[in-house]
């Protein structure tokens, strides 16, 4: 298989702990890339991948496909999550629509139509299904139909009904080839996890809470860092209750809120009992979500933020505390990615796949 918009991995080490191997990966930023090779091309992860951190726009798919996938060798999955802030909530009115990065869906769809994955797995923000961006939308499907893809119908995730321990929503457009045989294949995969109730559904657990992000980080964990604040936030934070709060209960007014009352969930606490908020690109700083720290008077630490994207301890965030905080929100859960490519991967080997697979290559 092979990541675009590789990012740090989230979506490359779910797949891998799904058992499936890694043959390349793209992503651009410098950061992130590192962040990649150190962690992803581990011997025991996908050792011999090939990172390509160069910009996608300038990459030739026929060249890297016949670099990587000859002698009737072919690619079982293609991921990626190409860059959603053209796509973002948070892009008022009409901002966004002409973003050249909603683009970017089509050059991800430049490589499946050259690399002819047997599936691939597009992961955006729910943005990108307003109607102001139906024409992007709209094209890649045309695209996905016109070179003999069955694409289903875009679906929205809930990473807390798959055991994440965060409220985290996300897009997934998932494409099968015409040959691969689809009977008895449910997509999406049935939730693991629900809201707590009595009674639970058969077969339910309630969502994870996230207290396990907060307790101790490995000894000199390179990411058991956050933001160095001024003594003004740490007595605002220390006026913020436990178990939520906002900026009206840390007293904090500025002239900005004069005129309006500003974002209700900044600099509010995670409530350790609960699900986590999204992990954003913002996810260390405080002035942007309610990232607080549950009892202590900073932001949450990289290691916490990880954990919460499911990552393990031994992967290590490259570029410094801004750095690793985008990469950690712009990632896959990898728990989540581990179990939406399970759940492909045991369709593509079913014994009906296989069969067909065989018929194919006799022909050939």
């Amino acid at each position: 298989m092979a990541d675009l918009f590789a990012g740090a991995g989230g979506f490359s080490l779910g797949a891998i702990e799904a058992g499936c191997d890694v043959i390349f990966a793209v992503e651009f930023n410098p950061s992130a890339a590192l962040t990649y090779r150190n962690n992803i091309g581990k011997p025991a992860r996908a050792e011999n991948v090939m990172l390509y951190n160069e910009d996608i726009t300038k990459l030739d798919p026929s060249v890297i496909a016949a670099r990587h996938f000859h002698d009737r060798a072919e690619c079982d999955l293609l991921l990626g999550g190409p860059p959603c802030q053209g796509f973002s909530r948070h892009r008022i009115k009409n901002a966004g629509v002409a973003d050249p990065r909603n683009a970017l869906i089509h050059e991800y769809f430049g490589f499946v139509r050259t690399l002819r994955p047997r599936a691939f797995l597009m992961e955006n923000v729910p943005g990108m299904l307003w109607p102001r961006h139906k024409d992007y939308v709209d094209e890649f499907y045309a695209q996905a139909h016109a070179s003999g893809y069955m694409i289903y119908d875009p679906i929205k995730i809930d990473a807390r009904d798959y055991g994440v321990p965060q409220a985290r929503q996300r897009v997934f457009i998932l494409g099968l080839r015409q040959d691969v045989v689809v009977d008895g294949f449910d997509w999406p995969p049935k939730p693991t996890h629900c809201a707590r109730r009595d009674p639970m559904p058969p077969n339910l657990k309630p969502w994870n809470d996230c207290s396990l992000a907060f307790t101790s980080a490995p000894e000199n964990d390179p990411n058991d860092v956050h933001m160095r604040h001024g003594q003004v936030l740490i007595d605002a934070f220390a006026t913020t209750p436990p178990n939520g709060g906002s900026r009206h209960e840390s007293n904090r007014i500025l002239d900005c809120h004069k005129n309006h009352d500003g974002h209700a969930d900044v600099y509010g606490r995670i409530n350790p009992a609960t699900p986590a908020p999204t992990m954003t690109t913002a996810c260390i700083n405080p002035s942007k979500g309610r990232f607080v720290h549950p009892t202590l008077n900073h932001g949450i630490t990289v290691r916490q933020a990880a954990r919460i994207q499911t990552f393990p301890d031994d992967f290590v965030f490259a570029g410094g505390l801004m750095a690793a905080g985008q990469q950690i929100g712009n990632a896959v859960p990898v728990a989540l990615a581990k179990l939406l490519v399970g759940h492909i991967k045991a369709l593509l080997s079913s014994a009906a796949n296989a069969e067909s697979r065989a018929s194919k290559a006799k022909a050939v």
